[in-house]
């Protein structure tokens, strides 16, 4: 007898739902014939409205996207896209002085020098102003010089460097749902009256207000924070985070560009005086919002503190407040229904992974794709696996507030004291106040490996400000010549790269077809596009920065050690 699944319902749309109907779709379309491929049908209510506000990604958006058959010159236009390089983090932590320091978690990761991390001989020679993230990619000043990801008229998905997006989630969501009804995913708009179980407390239906029962084989619970299958009817227990977190409520604004030809290509998020706000640059607009601890703001206090940030691009507005369920529930799959997305679990948006654990919810899912009748130990491995991927964005969100050191605010001396943090990062911040985060320290890593690690703590200059005292002592002997000539060549790919990419929007008005003439190389770097005649292009100022010349004779060169 063919025990296959037949069906899949994935009840709630919006992002979570509707990518979790796009994956499956495409990875049966790769691995099955159409009639041994179960049938995709979303249920989404008429009447509850996406939480998506403008949306950050990370690095692996691009390949889904891709191995969807999604062009990417669709998603810009549809979506209002924009490149994202990485995150830039403002005012989180002092340096030595006490001043306030911004840097950027990119994208990118340092090379191999001589068998050796970069980081290590960042960390025992410097190099002079650059911060670590300057010194091992270009991304940081891509993005403020607010240039693009990569040359004008090249193939889809190119990637000399690495890049995500920034979305509008709900056109996201919309997009999506175009795609997947017209490959053949049922769509059903109706209100879930009452789910129903059998007697061995699977799903059996559910019961629709206006189509009445919808039998049930395997269910996708995509309900949000509500929970209306995984907790309500299934009653799975919610593991709340709260004790390791220390931000449970987010306020929303959609602004307009401060200068819509100048497109940031990174994401920020600047520290306030009870959590952090986020800065998401779209094609059209920029997303804004405030991440806060309602046990040190009230929401009132919060929206003056926020619009105050916003300057008179907040002024009149009334920010929306988003309640905030942080944690996850104890497991994700549970009898014949697995749940995605916030109804699973969420942890607070600091690095934009809420899109990449629904992507690898449904990649594992479908690797695990069951009979109709659930082998328990499927159920089990699964839930192990997606443990562990919670785990790892847990540990890495939760060093961002350890190792904080700002004294300003109750709220961020609670988030550095107070608030617990798992066993396994503390045992590492144990280790690595004596040597640099290794490959080996970081057991589970989707992510956040052990480089990214690297680069949030040189970032906060940590090892400047009390943590780790004498750690450049204890480093093992290094050969400055060799870090002084691979920066030497470093500068000049450097400099090169920052003089010949376009600027972020006229590359965004390339990608989207809007560019009446397609410009390259050195005049599509410069502002305008084209130099008008008799018009020398405007020189390009780099950050901390010897100029080409200065680079290609050496002078400088000596001066940043």
């Amino acid at each position: 007898m063919n025990n296959r699944l037949r069906k899949i319902t994935i009840v709630g749309g919006g992002t979570a739902g509707w990518m979790t109907a796009l994956i499956l779709d495409t990875l049966f379309a790769r691995t099955s014939s159409p009639k041994d491929r179960p049938h995709l049908c979303l249920i989404e209510s008429p009447n509850i409205s996406t939480v998506g506000v403008g949306e950050a990604t990370v690095p692996r958006m691009p390949g889904t996207l891709r191995q969807a058959g999604i062009s990417e010159r669709s998603f810009f236009r549809e979506t209002n896209a924009s490149f994202k390089l990485g995150v830039k983090f403002c005012n989180w932590n002092t340096d030595a002085e006490g001043n306030r320091i911004d840097y950027v978690n990119p994208f990118a990761h340092g090379q191999m020098i001589d068998g050796l991390d970069a980081a290590e001989y960042f960390l025992r020679f410097g190099n002079g102003d650059r911060d670590f993230t300057q010194s091992i990619s270009p991304h940081d000043d891509l993005g403020r010089l607010c240039k693009g990801a990569r040359q004008l008229g090249q193939p889809e998905f190119e990637q000399r460097f690495g890049y995500a997006y920034h979305l509008d989630a709900v056109k996201f969501a919309g997009m999506l749902t175009k795609v997947c009804t017209k490959r053949g995913v049922e769509h059903i708009q109706d209100e879930v009256k009452s789910v129903e179980l059998d007697e061995q407390g699977n799903v059996s239906h559910l019961m629709l207000e206006h189509k009445g029962r919808h039998d049930i084989e395997m269910v996708i619970d995509c309900t949000g924070f509500r929970g209306l299958i995984i907790n309500k009817a299934l009653g799975e227990p919610f593991m709340d985070y709260s004790d390791y977190l220390p931000n449970d409520r987010a306020m929303a604004l959609q602004i307009e560009h401060p200068d819509p030809e100048k497109i940031e290509s990174l994401t920020r998020a600047t520290a306030l005086g009870a959590g952090w706000t986020w800065r998401v640059p779209l094609y059209n607009r920029v997303g804004t919002g405030y991440v806060f601890s309602s046990a040190h703001r009230t929401d009132d206090q919060a929206a003056d503190e926020y619009l105050a940030w916003l300057g008179d691009s907040g002024k009149g507005a009334t920010p929306r407040v988003i309640p905030m369920r942080i944690g996850r529930v104890r497991n994700a799959w549970v009898k014949n229904c697995v749940a995605i997305g916030l109804s699973g679990g969420f942890i607070e948006p600091l690095e934009s992974t809420a899109i990449h654990m629904i992507d690898h919810a449904v990649r594992w899912f479908a690797e695990h794709l069951p009979t109709r009748d659930v082998a328990p130990s499927l159920r089990t491995r699964y839930n192990r696996q997606m443990n562990k991927l919670y785990d790892e964005v847990l540990e890495f969100i939760c060093l961002h507030y350890r190792l904080g050191n700002r004294t300003d605010d109750q709220y961020w001396i609670d988030a550095r004291t107070d608030m617990k943090i798992p066993d396994r990062l503390a045992e590492n911040l144990a280790v690595w106040q004596h040597r640099l985060p290794m490959e080996h320290d970081i057991e589970f890593a989707t992510l956040f490996d052990y480089r990214v690690y690297q680069t949030v703590l040189l970032g906060k200059q940590v090892y400047d400000t009390g943590y780790g005292t004498g750690i450049r002592e204890r480093l093992r002997p290094l050969k400055k010549p060799i870090w002084f000539q691979w920066w030497k060549a470093a500068k000049m790919d450097l400099a090169q790269t920052l003089r010949t990419m376009p600027d972020h929007k006229t590359l965004l008005r390339d990608i989207r077809g809007e560019l009446d003439k397609p410009a390259f190389g050195m005049e599509a770097a410069m502002k305008p596009t084209v130099a008008m005649p008799g018009t020398p292009p405007a020189p390009l100022v780099v950050q901390n920065m010897p100029s080409l010349d200065e680079i290609q004779t050496g002078q400088k060169d000596l001066q940043l050690f």
